[in-house]
């Protein structure tokens, strides 16, 4: 199993944008991450858009981080590409809720949604507690 391509390229868009300390502009950051420019300015919208960065127009325009790389998390990023991790779908939308609706077409919850819960739970636990910071110490 793995993360999405998409969530990939977002953490390393942000490790990017961490280890410069500086505003960049999209076709850099492209080119550093070997992302295409168009995947790059999607990815930066949407992490823009979860203020992660802070996007600027015109001429000294580009994009850097919105708040410090210590308060940023791995599950930030994939979360704001992503939507919340759920290693299953039967797995409701909140960190440890059950749907309780069965992709299989049976009543209540099973013991898959029970498990699927807490491996989610402690994997958006995990990716939690690493940040930015961290991961530009362990360069």
């Amino acid at each position: 199993m793995h993360i999405t391509q998409e969530s990939d390229y977002a953490v390393r868009i942000v490790y990017c944008l961490a280890r410069s300390g500086v505003r960049m502009d999209a076709r850099t950051i492209s080119g550093e991450m070997h992302v295409t420019l168009r995947f790059t300015l999607k990815i930066l919208g949407k992490l823009a858009q979860n203020n992660i960065v802070n996007s600027y127009k015109g001429n000294r325009g580009g994009y850097e981080l919105a708040r410090p790389a210590n308060e940023i998390s791995l599950l930030d990023v994939i979360v704001a590409v992503e939507g919340p991790y759920r290693l299953s779908r039967c797995i409701g939308e909140n960190e440890g809720e059950e749907s309780c609706g069965c992709a299989m077409g049976d009543t209540g919850c099973c013991a898959f949604q029970h498990v699927f819960g807490r491996i989610s739970a402690s994997i958006n636990q995990q990716l939690k507690e690493v940040d930015f910071a961290q991961l530009l110490k362990n360069k």
